[in-house]
């Protein structure tokens, strides 16, 4: 890899996107034109191959509809779009930030919401740039998974992952809720190679997954009972005496407590009936588990997206505990891991002092923060100020926010929303403003995974097509234009080079991966062991293994991971909507154009056979899907891959249709003592055929 321009040779990329694999690619660029996308061979963990989303990022690159220029929609929610200069669309923009600063003292009025669309360190940009004009309003959290984080940062301190080769250290691997044959296929091809050499692979979820078909077992417990499950296997394994004893009394603290709780309220039977599986079934499980070692669990994000999804992960936790599969190659709980991510430091020396830092109860940093996942209902009813302006970023809230609806009505009612994308999302139609964004082939950056431990570099392949800009030279130019008109107000830099960047975020990083032309040469793996936990010192109050958790108690949280059951469904709405990700799709990032989605065209609800033949249903029968909430009109598929009394509808982007699965889900609760996150899985339905006439 030479140093070139872009726009000739070959460079090193890495996928953005919100995935656990995070892959290395190289691009081909002839004539300022990318050629050719390949998986990058010196990546230890994608190892030269890509998924179907990879090889897409030529198509995504040149499409048609992609966002070419600024452009102003007036009046908002018309359509009527126009072409804006940069210089027009950033004056509007700093305009409206000035008069909300003039008349409020502060910029509280004004939300940034960042999602999670791009995960390079660069793209914390706008976060930098509102810092440094001072306290504003900012979404936080995230929609994926902060029930399993927090769960396992009562119990461990904090997520950490072994190395994903470590699955080929396991000889028992439990696949918890996760479906790695479609949103991680480069782990996946390790746990085919340790099964090939032994390892007996076992997948717990309630539909039988593309994982599931390549499992030595599977098994099905009714969603949302996955604590009950882990529960149960915890006392079979303490009838059975297959605890580690010494591991308990050395690394473990509150095991008596959690013992006595297992003996007094749980049963191998209670469980049986909570789960819906045969006693016998869940006992196969806990033996493989405790005397199959080393064993490992990886606990997908999807299993915790129910109001009882921390408890369920600190009861999986549990397990691990009890048997000392913590700390040893091929064991642990792997859910993820952000002990790669600290890049950032630079931007975040920006600070500004426009108003007074924020003191109310939801302040973070002197921001006033609302949480991702209940922007449509916590927004609106801020007062004293009020929310006026919101800028979105990496995310696409009116289709990926749970309750869907109420944040298109948020957007409406805005005096000014600003997207900057790559595509007319959902979110971008109920926008005032948009502005165009590079794809990761226009623009330097700097990557961790949240999975593996690589550092990787992106180089810029080709000058951004049209008008588009990174996140960093937008907030440069925004910076610029507020220098113009009221300089002091904004501290950001106003201009720069994104590679020198990408420099002094590795000088100013938490630990040293060498320099820009040390990635050029390929991915850098981070000093962190390749086994986690493998001290035995855990980042806990007591330093052990926390199942019975002091600062959970102080939470407002079970001190014990006990069972938290799952909601019952409403009379009116008796059915579960599960929406579980897609393979060719992520969240609503790829879409139909290309041909991503060639093997599902169009959005389907898949029901098992015995509630199809309640309902009157036929495979390809058009069906009502709703709630009080919304609804769906959709093409039914009849399958045993799903439970009885559960619908199946993937999240998958179908930017020609009006088609969002969250227009049924609940918003995320709030201040209710429940652990954070957004529980996507307990979205209750009912489901009416339809007359295709309708």
């Amino acid at each position: 890899m030479n140093e070139r321009q872009p726009g000739a040779g070959t460079f090193r990329v890495t996928c953005p996107h919100n995935c656990y694999d995070t892959c290395g690619m190289i691009v081909t660029v002839e004539g300022g034109i990318v050629r050719r996308i390949e998986g990058d061979p010196d990546h230890p963990h994608s190892a030269g191959r890509l998924c179907a989303k990879g090889y897409s990022y030529v198509d995504r690159v040149y499409a048609t509809d992609r966002l070419r220029h600024p452009m102003l929609q007036s009046p908002k929610g018309s359509g009527q779009w126009r072409r804006m200069t940069w210089d027009e669309a950033l004056s509007r923009i700093a305009d409206k930030l000035l008069d909300v600063y003039d008349r409020h003292g502060s910029l509280l009025p004004v939300c940034l919401y960042r999602g999670s669309g791009n995960l390079g360190v660069l793209h914390e940009a706008p976060d930098a740039m509102f810092r440094a004009m001072g306290p504003h309003t900012v979404a936080v959290n995230q929609l994926c998974m902060a029930a399993g984080a927090a769960a396992q940062a009562y119990d461990f301190g904090g997520m950490a992952t072994s190395d994903p080769r470590q699955m080929l250290q396991s000889k028992t691997l439990l696949l918890w809720g996760v479906n790695p044959a479609w949103t991680a296929p480069h782990q996946m091809n390790l746990i085919m190679q340790a099964q090939d050499q032994g390892t007996s692979v076992i997948v717990i979820d309630p539909v039988a997954t593309a994982t599931a078909s390549r499992a030595d077992l599977h098994v099905a417990p009714r969603p949302a009972t996955d604590g009950a499950l882990a529960l149960g296997m915890a006392r079979c394994i303490l009838d059975e005496g297959l605890y580690d004893q010494a591991f308990l009394a050395d690394h473990v603290k509150g095991w008596d407590e959690f013992a006595a709780y297992l003996r007094r309220d749980i049963s191998l039977e209670w469980a049986a009936a909570e789960t819906g599986l045969p006693p016998e079934a869940i006992r196969e499980i806990a033996l493989a588990y405790a005397t199959g070692g080393p064993a490992m669990i990886w606990v997908g994000y999807g299993m915790q997206r129910h109001a009882n999804g921390g408890q369920s992960v600190r009861a999986i936790d549990a397990l691990a505990a009890m048997t000392g599969q913590v700390g040893r190659p091929g064991t642990g709980v792997q859910y993820g891991q952000m002990n790669t991510w600290v890049f950032g430091n630079h931007l975040r020396s920006y600070r500004g002092a426009s108003g007074r830092p924020y003191t109310g109860p939801d302040a973070v940093d002197g921001n006033r923060t609302v949480t991702m996942g209940a922007i449509g209902q916590t927004l609106p009813a801020f007062a004293d100020p009020p929310v006026e302006v919101l800028w979105v970023t990496g995310g696409n809230p009116a289709r990926q926010e749970p309750d869907s609806l109420s944040v298109r009505r948020l957007l409406r009612d805005l005096d000014l929303v600003v997207v900057v994308d790559q595509f007319m999302t959902d979110t971008a139609r109920e926008a005032d403003i948009v502005l165009p964004t590079t794809t990761h082939l226009g623009n330097w950056d700097l990557h961790a995974s949240y999975w593996h431990h690589y550092i990787s570099l992106t180089e810029r392949a080709v000058v951004p097509p049209f008008e588009a800009r990174s996140d960093l030279s937008i907030a440069w130019a925004l910076s610029a234009k507020l220098a113009e008109l009221r300089p002091g107000f904004c501290v950001f830099p106003t201009e720069g080079d994104e590679q020198d960047w990408v420099e002094r975020e590795l000088k100013a990083g938490g630990f040293d991966v060498g320099t820009v032309e040390t990635l050029r040469r390929g991915p850098v793996r981070a000093p962190i062991p390749e086994v986690a936990w493998e001290s035995l010192r855990f980042a806990t109050p007591s330093g052990r293994i926390e199942l019975a958790s002091d600062v959970a108690e102080a939470d407002g949280l079970p001190r014990l991971p006990v069972y938290m059951g799952t909601p019952l469904a409403p009379g009116e709405y008796p059915l579960r909507l599960l929406t579980p990700h897609p393979a060719e799709s992520l969240h609503s990032q790829f879409h139909v154009r290309s041909w991503n989605l060639r093997n599902s065209p169009t959005p389907l609800a898949e029901v098992h056979p015995e509630l199809a033949s309640r309902l009157g249903l036929s495979d390809g029968d058009l069906a009502r899907i709703y709630n009080d909430r919304g609804e769906l009109r959709l093409p039914v598929r009849v399958t045993r891959n799903v439970p009885p009394d559960t619908v199946v509808a993937y999240e998958a982007f179908y930017p020609d249709q009006a088609y969002s699965v969250n227009d049924l889900t609940a918003p995320a609760s709030e201040g209710d003592g429940a652990f954070p996150g957004v529980a996507y899985g307990d979205c209750f339905v009912a489901v009416a055929p339809l007359d295709r006439r309708e």
